[in-house]
């Protein structure tokens, strides 16, 4: 198995990587029987030198579900009939995730809405109150 790189800051040794294969309850057909098709791909993140602290954070409130009591990152693919496809999947599963944590989430600037934007919503409101008490009953005066 080769490495797992995730960007250029980081590439996940293939020796870190556990891999177990089982039987998958996907498709198949008879196949599912015989093959051990279902991929478990694992990795001890929760002390990992190779990411930073912050980013493990993120990491853990965003998939610790993923990750087991041992601090190991979990993922698993029976998506496809052969084992090499499920590997891949995993592999592509596991470096999606660290990416989408990899740098922190960017703040919202609060922004004021400008004069334009203000009169034009209160006209619509004007408009459509207008609208509204046309459709009332006429006054008998």
């Amino acid at each position: 198995m080769d490495n797992l790189v995730i960007n250029r800051r980081l590439t996940i040794p293939a020796s870190q990587l556990s891999v177990s294969f089982a039987r998958s309850s996907g498709p198949g057909g008879q196949n599912v029987n015989k093959v051990n098709s279902k991929v478990t791909l694992r990795w001890q993140i929760r002390d990992q030198p190779l990411i930073s602290n912050a980013w493990r954070h993120r990491f853990m409130e965003a998939f610790g579900t993923r990750v087991n009591v041992r601090g190991e990152l979990v993922v698993s693919s029976e998506q496809y009939r052969d084992q090499p496809r499920n590997l891949e999947d995993c592999r592509e599963k596991m470096a999606t995730m660290l990416r989408q944590v990899q740098s922190p989430p960017t703040i919202r600037k609060k922004t004021k809405p400008t004069l334009g934007s203000k009169r034009r919503r209160l006209d619509a409101k004007k408009k459509q109150g207008e609208k509204k008490r046309l459709r009332g009953r006429p006054n008998m005066d």
